[in-house]
């Protein structure tokens, strides 16, 4: 196969969109289709070595491995092995957990199905992983173990079958990722189904290379072709964000953009000439060991810092990905690839044992909780415990179009249940604690609560995952219910209503502030007794985070700033009043703050189980505020 440098240069154009999109420079906002401009590279790069050989009726599946081993993993090992020390040093229980196991899940080529099961992809919580970028390394080892065979069993029928059978597996994985990237939008972002066809347009380039007779393209057609794939690729970087819905049909413009500049930008041509420089190619060569630097490097730093870093603290790690992919492939990735220094038997030596020993490093991380016990103290650990989800969480808290209906909802408890909760995810916590408090009085309570659902109430446009459709038909459930008379309703109102929320510009805060007043209002006409549970303190870090720093003194430890939460939560709080004036409404602020700061863990129990959702323990203290409150407006309507 002949050498391209062009084609060195276009991954120089995929990476660095890539490390600027996640340093968070806004500018970058669709630097993630970095990744599949790397996707179609590799896609043409292997189809072409698998085509040549066997053409030349050498090729061996031995061989072929023994190439990815030596070019993906000793870089890949070096930077999983740096990690692991820093992370045993600054990583809390939870994440050094999660860190383990996405350790374990790069070994086994499966960290996209690891990180899909965890978060998002553009999830905040998804900036704190050290491993998050080695997803799309899965995907395509997975793609290399399916592709060599498929064409090794094809092989015999022609390569015009061959190609026949990948334009069909195109168009379904194609299909796939348009209609998952609206309906399973982590899904379609991060498992191989989806991406497969991106890959495969790769493979496409590289049969038209490997065709015996094609049409010689003229020079005007060869610039206006590479001009448009470059165009394609600063378009979506520049013009997507993480709003754009992916990979289905947007992901066509980066990915026909790169098959573009594969087919057309030869060195007579102004963008091959660019792509061809000495700084494209210089990049280019170092971009596998940068695109592994640069996400360890940012996570680290966010982990750190009690507050996200700024832009010139990512601009200077940035920086430092490129000098340490630079050593890294000078001095790593060179001499692995020389067949004559390091043989075929000590990379495969070399593989194995990396494997099992970070798979093994993943096992014991996940058993131990993240080495808890290992590398916090005994208070400490004991701490930890108490920042605990409801055990309720999965059973009865509700996503998605396949909700539960409001007649199948959780019931608490045997007796009437005269009371429910009600709102998103913060709601699923409170409606365990009330539970448990209400069970001794023989009490029973149902639960709605249905997963990052906004207030929308009396509107229709958020059917995509079901939330309004459901809302709509709970709210009237509950108010139609004679049983229910006590009603708990509990948002993450920081997040949906805040100035702070980018949404806000557009008013989208007001209209959901409609909705959510509109909820209190239709409950309270149907003679129900209200309670509003406003959003307890946000903490600026993790619950884990403040508990690993103290490590004597659990009676108080802070999380935020009053100020500053008092400062976030401004628009709630100035609107106040034009919730009814039956409604009961409790602020979590007076329970869980003193005069300047508001807690993390109180009297050795942590409030939250993350940095927003209350832990059991948290929500048994705004619970027996329920319980006090609602006997005390009960008591007031007793005649005297």
């Amino acid at each position: 196969m002949i050498y391209r440098r062009e084609i060195d240069g276009l991954r120089a154009l995929a990476v660095v969109p890539v490390i600027l999109f996640h340093a968070g420079f806004e500018t970058f906002s669709g630097g993630f289709v970095g990744v599949d401009v790397f996707f179609v590279i590799s896609g043409y790069l292997i189809t072409s070595i698998i085509l040549s050989e066997k053409e030349a009726g050498n090729f061996s599946l031995v061989r072929f491995y023994e190439r990815r081993a030596r070019r993906i993993l000793p870089a890949l090992f070096l930077v999983m092995g740096l990690c692991i020390p820093f992370a045993w040093l600054w990583l809390q229980p939870k994440d050094m957990r999660d860190f383990s196991e996405s350790v374990g899940a790069v070994a086994l080529f499966l960290s996209n199905q690891l990180f899909l099961s965890e978060s998002g992809y553009f999830d905040t919580a998804a900036e704190l992983k050290p491993l998050l970028h080695t997803w799309s390394l899965a995907v395509e080892e997975q793609y290399y173990l399916l592709v060599p065979l498929l064409i090794m069993a094809t092989w015999r029928f022609g390569k015009r079958s061959i190609v026949g059978l990948l334009v069909v597996i195109a168009v379904l994985s194609l299909a796939l990722a348009e209609w998952a990237a609206y309906n399973k939008p982590e899904a379609a972002f991060f498992i191989l189904p989806t991406r497969a066809w991106e890959l495969a347009v790769g493979a496409f380039t590289a049969f038209h290379f490997a065709a015996r007779q094609r049409a010689r393209l003229n020079s005007g057609l060869q610039q206006a072709g590479s001009a448009a794939g470059l165009s394609l690729i600063l378009f979506a970087v520049f013009a997507f964000g993480k709003g754009t819905p992916f990979p289905g049909l947007y992901a066509l413009v980066p990915t026909l953009g790169a098959a573009l500049i594969i087919l057309f930008a030869f060195p007579s041509t102004l963008v091959g000439a660019m792509l061809g420089s000495k700084a494209f190619v210089g990049i280019g060569l170092i971009s596998y060991s940068a695109y592994l630097w640069h996400q360890p490097l940012f996570a680290f730093a966010r982990q750190r810092s009690l507050y996200e870093p700024a832009q010139i603290v990512f601009a200077l790690l940035s920086l430092a990905a490129v000098m340490l992919a630079y050593l890294s492939w000078r001095f790593i990735e060179q001499p692995f690839r020389q067949r004559d220094k390091i043989s075929r038997t000590t990379v495969f030596r070399f593989a194995i044992f990396g494997s099992i020993c970070f798979l093994s490093f993943g096992l014991w991380g996940h058993l131990s909780n993240g080495f808890a016990n290992i590398r916090f103290n005994e208070l400490q650990n004991s701490v930890f415990a108490t920042a605990k989800s409801s055990p309720k969480r999965n059973q009865c808290h509700t996503a998605g179009r396949d909700y539960l209906k409001p007649q199948d909802a959780c019931r608490y408890q045997s007796g009437e249940a005269s009371w429910a909760v009600f709102g998103n995810s913060h709601g699923v916590e409170l409606a365990y604690g009330l539970a448990e408090l209400l069970k001794a009085n023989g009490k029973g309570l149902r639960h709605f609560t249905f997963s990052n659902c906004p207030p929308s109430f009396g509107r229709n446009n958020e059917e995509r995952s079901g939330c309004a459709r459901w809302t709509n038909e709970t709210v009237e459930y509950i108010a139609n219910d004679r049983s229910i008379q006590h009603v708990v309703i509990s948002y993450r109102t920081h997040e949906l209503l805040s100035p702070q929320d980018p949404r806000a510009v557009a008013g989208g805060d007001m209209a959901r502030w409609k909705s959510y007043v509109d909820t209190v209002r239709r409950l309270v006409d149907a003679n129900k007794n209200v309670i509003v549970v406003l959003q307890a303190p946000e903490l600026v870090k993790h619950v884990h985070y403040f508990i690993g720093l103290e490590r004597q003194n659990f009676d108080f430890v802070s999380g935020v700033s009053k100020d500053l939460w008092m400062r976030s939560s401004a628009f709630v709080q100035s609107r106040i009043a034009d919730l009814p004036r039956e409604a009961i409404i409790i602020d979590p602020t007076n329970l869980f703050c003193g005069n300047t700061e508001c807690a993390a863990v109180i009297a050795g129990k942590a409030l939250y189980f993350d940095k927003h959702h209350m832990s059991v323990a948290g929500s048994l203290i705004v619970a027996a505020e329920i319980m006090k409150r609602a006997d005390a407006k009960d008591e007031s309507k007793q005649p005297r």
